[in-house]
């Protein structure tokens, strides 16, 4: 196929594909999907082999966000049944990390919601940085508490924090249909601020929430343009009780499809698939070790993956090996850079249901009005069309971070 011959050939010299060549992987049939699997895959392996790395989530306050992501199950006015708590003591947290780790994580996301820190909520984060890297000589910590202000990059990063992510989640183009508290503009300052101050950005999407194929371009090319360090693939969970319940538009095939993109787009860079992928990609999740090198270990911040071990167990049956703490990530063009996505740089991310999981790193949440209700029929009808839907594979967090159970590890 000329197509996918070209991208891999682009894809090797860290060259952009076209906007069309783009959107013709999101369009290719599923007769096709193997043939862009293994393309994609011949670009994954040039830059990172066989190796996966396992990130891990902890949740250091969760729910009652003031901002209004409609995908997010912890904004204010979010009915899902999550787990709500404040802030986790610093030595709460370092636990909940441990658990991480033991399990294999070379990198720990401390995720909060909220529309961003304080000050007072800086230094507590700071301290629990600083208690991590105590206690786990060698792992690697991503912060992701929201849009940032001036100088709070630059403190946590003299804390030992090595990343900062921040989701753009969508086009510019769409943004405001998603959430009316904050812009696009905001979120791209942040994820600049976080690179100024020397942390490793991490930025990325959600994908699932309605948008079209030009919008998914669109944010995937503002992303290599931004150059974060690692771009995480979230894939939209419909929790109950959003604005996005009844949005369910994906199948496996397209996830594929939508990773092979951001592979082609983004091809020496962190891809992690993210929050989500257990309830989209379902069986296929191996298929998608091709295009990524970097999953989630057990559960994201409100919604439950599958079983660590499973997680070590796909990876090994699928020809792949976990990283090791003293391997170097990103390709050394990118680590000597200490750049980020596209032709030079060097990141972290989270759960499509909000800060962190969905999106991959922690945006703000909050209430924005809810939609109207639709009348029966038409509820009806559009329930009828979502054939795909998966309710049973949604499980709120009910373990780990915030609770007196054992965390998913």
């Amino acid at each position: 196929m000329d197509l996918l011959n070209t991208l891999v050939d682009k894809g090797l010299r860290r060259e952009l594909p076209t906007r069309e060549e783009a959107l013709a992987v999101l369009a290719t049939p599923d007769d096709e999907l193997l043939d862009v699997v293994a393309a994609a895959g011949k670009v994954r392996r040039q830059w990172f082999g066989r190796r996966v790395k396992l990130n891990y989530l902890v949740n250091l306050k969760s729910g009652l966000c003031p901002e209004d992501c409609s995908y997010c199950s912890q904004r204010l006015g979010s009915k899902a049944e999550i787990l709500k708590y404040t802030w986790l003591k610093p030595d709460e947290a370092s636990k909940a990390a441990a658990a991480g780790v033991a399990g294999g994580a070379k990198r720990v996301c401390l995720v909060a919601s909220g529309r961003g820190p304080t000050d007072r909520d800086v230094d507590r984060v700071s301290q629990t940085i600083e208690a991590i890297k105590e206690q786990n000589e060698g792992v690697e910590v991503c912060a992701c508490l929201g849009l940032l202000s001036a100088g709070q990059a630059d403190r946590l990063r003299s804390a030992g924090a090595d990343a900062y992510n921040h989701n753009l989640n969508t086009s510019e183009g769409t943004y405001g249909e998603i959430t009316t508290t904050h812009t696009y503009a905001d979120r791209v300052d942040t994820v600049h601020q976080a690179q100024a101050a020397g942390l490793s950005a991490c930025s990325g999407l959600i994908a699932g929430m309605g948008e079209s194929d030009a919008d998914l371009v669109d944010v995937v090319f503002s992303l290599r343009e931004l150059d974060p360090d690692s771009v995480p693939v979230n894939f939209l969970i419909p929790f109950e009780g959003t604005p996005l319940a009844k949005e369910w538009n994906l199948t496996p095939q397209r996830c594929l499809r939508i990773l092979a993109m951001v592979r082609f787009v983004c091809p020496d860079v962190e891809v992690r698939l993210a929050g989500g992928r257990e309830v989209h990609l379902r069986s296929m999740q191996p298929l998608a070790l091709h295009l990524v090198n970097s999953i989630f270990l057990g559960d994201y911040l409100t919604s439950e993956g599958q079983a660590g071990q499973a997680d070590l167990d796909m990876i090994a049956d699928a020809g792949f090996e976990v990283e090791g703490a003293g391997t170097t990530t990103l390709p050394r063009h990118r680590a000597d850079a200490a750049a980020g996505c596209g032709s030079h740089a060097s990141g972290c991310a989270p759960e499509a249901d909000s800060c962190g999981s969905h999106s991959g790193g922690c945006a703000p949440c909050g209430e924005a009005p809810e939609p109207q209700s639709a009348p029966a029929a038409a509820q009806e009808a559009q329930d009828a069309q979502a054939p795909g839907a998966r309710t049973d594979l949604v499980a709120v967090r009910r373990r780990g971070a915030g609770t007196d159970l054992a965390p998913n590890a």
